[in-house]
């Protein structure tokens, strides 16, 4: 036999030099004649699809395959005539890589409108990974696929992302009331979104691992007024917060002088400790402290201040002269008033009895003397 009548076996496989390929065909483009016996090498983490005359034939697991008459047809250069030795039977293989394809980053393309039950509507930006790994190598060939050569990670996350980010927006409409409860829920959220997502990626032959949510951000504008309201907690009132900001601006405003107003910076600096100082101190008590009684006089015996509606001298022990007192029921009388403040009896002229002992006079009604005691 002739070196012209022999057909060389082929030998197929693939290496994933790059990591990031999630299906590689072979040939990249167009169709091959693979002939028959040729050898198909699977490695551990792969799976292979064998296509022929454009459907799936099989699928082949890791190890070496010989590819025969069970599942290739016998193709000779001699069935090939009629067709200018290009045969019409067309065959490839898809080797799909089944690890994990860990870090790829799903995220908001445009922020997202979120009622919030304490700032109102707002909206939100959401960015994180996720892991997947493909479980039903034909469908995800038939579903994602379809004829392309490579098929790498970049190409497929966009479109998973796009998946993940719609289920993000119903869960968050329908699960959460404010972002101020979110950083203590990222972990819940995560998982609750990795359940309702599993079923739509397995409908791609694809399996999600592991979901991750890194932040959930508002726009600027909210950042600024959640931050400019948490300060008014630290602050007593909003005077204190007014002078904080008008402090942290001068110093802002000294840094970016530069060399030509190093003078200026030297000042606001040496300003700054007393305008935070006064930032904190406590603002003033508006309740009135209660004032001390008014003085009746000096004591005619010691001469030191008397307290009001004193009898006695706290000094001196001094009996005090009587003043004018109701008849009534002995409340003091101003000059002049023509009835008593406390019970409203008209004022008369006052009675006195004096005392036997020490000749003091006293008001009608006292029991005792007001000098020395004794009994009237």
């Amino acid at each position: 036999m002739g070196t012209d009548n022999l057909i060389f076996l082929e030998v197929i496989e693939w290496f994933d030099e790059s990591g990031r390929e999630l299906v590689h065909r072979i040939p990249e483009t167009g169709s091959g004649e693979i002939k028959w016996g040729a050898q198909l090498t699977v490695r551990e983490s792969q799976a292979a699809v064998f296509f022929y005359n454009g459907r799936a034939c099989d699928v082949f697991g890791p190890g070496r395959h010989t590819l025969k008459t069970g599942n290739l047809p016998i193709l000779t250069k001699i069935l090939s005539l009629p067709w200018g030795m290009k045969s019409p039977l067309r065959a490839e293989v898809f080797f799909v890589n089944k690890k994990v394809f860990p870090n790829l980053k799903w995220g908001t393309r445009d922020p997202a409108a979120f009622r919030d039950s304490e700032l109102g509507l707002i909206r939100l930006r959401a960015f994180g990974m996720f892991n997947i790994r493909v479980l039903d190598p034909l469908r995800f060939i038939n579903e994602l696929v379809g004829t392309q050569g490579v098929y790498t990670t970049e190409a497929i996350a966009e479109y998973l992302s796009s998946v993940i980010v719609s289920s993000f927006n119903d869960y968050m409409g329908e699960n959460i009331d404010t972002i101020f409860n979110l950083p203590a829920r990222y972990s819940e959220m995560a998982e609750a979104l990795q359940n309702l997502l599993q079923g739509e990626f397995s409908r791609f032959g694809l399996g999600l691992d592991e979901l991750y949510i890194n932040a959930i951000t508002p726009p600027p504008e909210v950042q600024k007024a959640i931050d400019d309201k948490s300060r008014l907690g630290v602050f007593s009132d909003l005077n204190s917060l007014m002078k904080m900001k008008a402090a942290m601006a001068m110093e802002n405003a000294s840094s970016a002088q530069g060399e030509a107003g190093a003078g200026m910076g030297m000042g606001v600096g040496l300003m700054m400790p007393g305008l935070i100082a006064e930032a904190f101190r406590p603002a003033p008590s508006t309740t009135t402290a209660p004032s001390a009684p008014a003085p009746a006089g000096n004591c005619p015996a010691c001469s030191r201040p008397l307290p009001s509606e004193s009898r006695f001298c706290p000094s001196c022990g001094h009996a005090l002269p009587a003043k004018s007192l109701c008849s009534a029921c002995g409340a003091s009388v101003p000059d002049g008033a023509k009835f008593c403040s406390a019970c409203g009896v008209p004022v008369t002229a006052p009675s006195f009895k004096n005392c036997a002992k020490c000749g003091s006079a006293n008001p009608s009604f006292s029991t005792y003397c007001n000098r020395c005691g004794e009994r009237l």
